[in-house]
């Protein structure tokens, strides 16, 4: 398999469509058809069904579609880290959850930055569950994960705060006004049911909550009434004037960690997070 052939294939594979997948990739649809049946046919496998009226991924072309997605981003780490190689000026990717661990967070960049001989630390703000994937493809080279929600196999990880957990609510809701309450009674509470964020996997696993994928989105609804949501402390520590946070005496402690490949070799990674574990 080529390159090329594998961004073609992922262009028809995200928009099921021959035409628009042509003009993202700016060639011509009947070349971009030629291609990926070339393709199909040094696999000796269908990787999508096309008919009249529609384009879909068959079981092969999803694997090949997860695979593809790892292999061209682990090919632009590695024309970014080549790139930085020759002009030593290396640089650290750091993956982040957005909205979360904020103050620690920057704590830990103030730090580092004061460290000698710090580099430069480029932010990936991602949605929920995407650090881990951003770290094994190679884009990113450390990122900030949440236990137990996120997922550390096959990652190496050094504990940096353990807290504990908080309910979101709009500020006239009947629990607003304590100074903590037990998970039992954030479920009998009136009110929507809690949030469904994305698995591992990206899929949203099903439920009556309304499914979201970062915390702007999710507090906006929270604020109208139609979410509620338990999230570690330091999350809402910037919370919108018209929502409360009350502590979960009884929720489970969620611990941040930083994780990196095992194999890397990295001295700014390395830096870093001893840093982070001195603040």
């Amino acid at each position: 398999m080529e390159m090329r052939e594998l961004r073609y294939f992922v262009a028809v594979a995200e928009e099921l469509h021959f035409g628009r997948a042509a003009e993202r990739l700016g060639i011509a649809q009947p070349a971009l058809s030629r291609a990926l049946a070339g393709l199909e046919r040094r696999l000796g496998v269908v990787l999508l069904e096309r008919s009249s009226r529609r384009v879909r991924l068959t079981d092969a072309g999803a694997v090949l579609l997860t695979e593809a997605r790892a292999i061209l981003a682990a090919a632009e780490a590695a024309e970014r880290r080549t790139r930085e190689a020759a002009e030593r000026q290396p640089r650290i990717a750091l993956a982040v959850k957005a909205g979360t661990a904020g103050e620690l967070l920057a704590k830990v960049l103030d730090a580092y930055a004061a460290h000698p001989g710090a580099c430069t630390v480029d932010l990936l703000l991602c949605e929920a569950h995407e650090q881990r994937g951003l770290v094994c493809s190679g884009r990113a080279d450390v990122a900030l994960l949440h236990l137990p929600f996120d997922t550390v196999t096959g990652l190496d990880t050094e504990a940096l705060l353990t807290e504990g957990q908080v309910v979101v609510l709009p500020g006239d809701h009947p629990l607003a006004g304590r100074t903590a309450v037990s998970q039992a009674e954030v479920t009998a509470a009136p009110g929507p049911p809690p949030a469904r964020w994305p698995a591992p996997d990206g899929s949203c696993p099903e439920g009556p909550g309304v499914a979201v994928r970062n915390l702007t989105q999710l507090f906006q609804l929270i604020a109208l009434g139609r979410a509620t949501v338990v999230l570690p402390a330091s999350a809402a520590v910037d919370l919108r004037r018209d929502l409360v946070a009350v502590p979960v005496t009884d929720a489970p402690p969620v611990t941040t960690v930083l994780a990196w490949l095992p194999e890397s070799r990295s001295r700014p990674v390395a830096d870093l997070v001893r840093v982070a574990v001195t603040v």
